[in-house]
């Protein structure tokens, strides 16, 4: 079973017990974790630079040389690369009336249950840009895995398993392992980890009438980015076909060995115990592994205890949902 690190791989309830250990911001964390498995996992680094970071990530090792007596040995050297991975600036208004608010209490507690659903909005354009983000196309955004992990060709590619799905219904799998010299999220030089929220207290705004009202607002803002500081630790499994992994267990069984595919992309990193590994699906494709936990054959899959909860595993990593992976992906080719 993969060794899971712990203590000296800080993510966002980590940060946030610093930050403010009995306020808000833990409590926002929680919500945040609620629909986003993966802010449980995601180890989270301040940035070098005020809108990022900048890493130098080694592209070839020098080789030794086995010396004899006598004989020197000529010296060598690696070669690398520096790479700037910049942040997105994600930001949320939410208002409420004042004087529903004043026949609520005005309490910290409600005003945050009612806000609650523009958590959860910027919580899930987070996941979808963690995985889908492309600065190229989008520049305000940060970038995410799938455009570093989408050419066959490219000098990444043995990092990419290819399912064989050729239809317009295809997602993927992705193995991450999470830790500071892997893969990590980042926060800006000299600013705070994770959402920041600020009470902006009575605000005037305008309806769409031209009418005046009181408002009390709150602003939340988080910075945050992606670094693949070494990308021989994520691993994408590329083009499995949703619809044939329906046909799973009958006479006409088409779908894609997902117990084959997820061995290989298990071997394929250097070493997982190095961070934190976990594999990551959508809803469909997490059924269908649940599915096949039930086959005897399978010595796998199991549904094992992770942080006091039954977690479906891979061979000891656990697999958890992100419903932003999407099954209408382009076909990596």
């Amino acid at each position: 079973m993969a060794e899971i690190l712990g203590q000296n791989l800080p993510t966002l309830h980590d940060w946030a017990r610093r930050l403010d250990p009995k306020g808000k911001i833990d409590t926002v964390v929680n919500l945040l974790a609620e629909t986003n498995q993966i802010l449980e996992d995601m180890v989270w680094i301040e940035g070098n630079l005020p809108t990022g970071h900048q890493t130098t990530v080694a592209t070839g090792i020098p080789e030794p040389t086995w010396r004899t007596l006598y004989r020197g040995v000529q010296p060598t050297k690696g070669t690398t690369k520096q790479v700037v991975d910049t942040c997105g600036m994600l930001e949320a208004r939410p208002q409420i009336d004042i004087d529903l608010a004043k026949l609520n209490g005005n309490s910290a507690e409600w005003r945050l249950s009612e806000e609650r659903l523009h958590i959860e909005g910027m919580n899930q354009e987070m996941a979808k840009t963690l995985f889908y983000g492309d600065t190229r196309d989008e520049p305000e955004k940060f970038m995410g895995l799938a455009p570093r992990f989408c050419d066959l060709n490219a000098d990444n590619a043995g990092q990419i398993i290819d399912a064989g799905g050729t239809g317009s219904n295809l997602t993927s799998i992705w193995l991450v392992v999470w830790g500071p010299n892997t893969v990590h999220g980042i926060f800006p030089k000299g600013s705070k980890a994770g959402m920041q929220i600020t009470d902006n207290g009575k605000q005037t705004v305008t309806d769409a009438n031209g009418g005046r009202y009181d408002v009390l607002e709150s602003h939340y803002k988080w910075d945050c980015g992606l670094s693949v500081r070494d990308w021989r630790y994520v691993v994408r499994i590329a083009n499995i076909d949703v619809d044939n992994l329906a046909t799973f267990g009958s006479g006409s069984d088409s779908a894609p060995n997902l117990i084959r595919l997820l061995i290989q992309a298990v071997e394929t990193p250097p070493e997982v115990n190095l961070g934190r590994p976990v594999i990551y699906c959508n809803r469909k494709v997490r059924t269908w592994l649940r599915i096949m936990v039930n086959e005897k054959s399978n010595v796998y899959l199991s549904l094992d205890e992770y942080g006091g909860k039954k977690i479906l595993t891979f061979d000891g990593i656990p697999i958890k949902r992100c419903d932003k992976i999407l099954t209408t992906e382009s076909k990596v080719g």
